[in-house]
């Protein structure tokens, strides 16, 4: 959780963005804050997986309404209203990705 975290933090140092500026951000700050919530809360293996999954798709989705103010969607401005951003599309699919490899084990 913590790598995760860190590794989030980055992306937010690198990128000078945060949630709700319609990035790949809106998909993992969630996704990372629910990680840490549940690991320091002792949350059952399975139960993370389906949280971060959930919290994922939940961060994905809440870009639809969003104007970019960061990233390639940025120059789109309010044309960019009811369209999920890519990067928060791709950061979804590579965590379910994981979530369902980590649920084979």
């Amino acid at each position: 959780a913590e790598i995760f975290s860190q590794g989030v933090e980055a992306v937010k140092l690198r990128g000078k963005a945060d949630i709700g500026e319609k990035t790949m951000l809106d998909t993992l700050i969630p996704v990372a804050i629910s990680l840490n919530s549940d690991v320091a809360n002792n949350v059952s293996f399975d139960q993370i997986l389906d949280n971060v999954a959930n919290e994922a798709i939940k961060g994905m989705e809440s870009t639809k309404d969003l104007i970019a103010s960061k990233g390639r969607a940025s120059f789109l401005g309010e044309r960019a209203i009811g369209h999920i951003d890519a990067g928060a599309r791709t950061s979804q699919l590579m965590i379910c990705a994981i979530v369902d490899v980590l649920r084979q084990k």
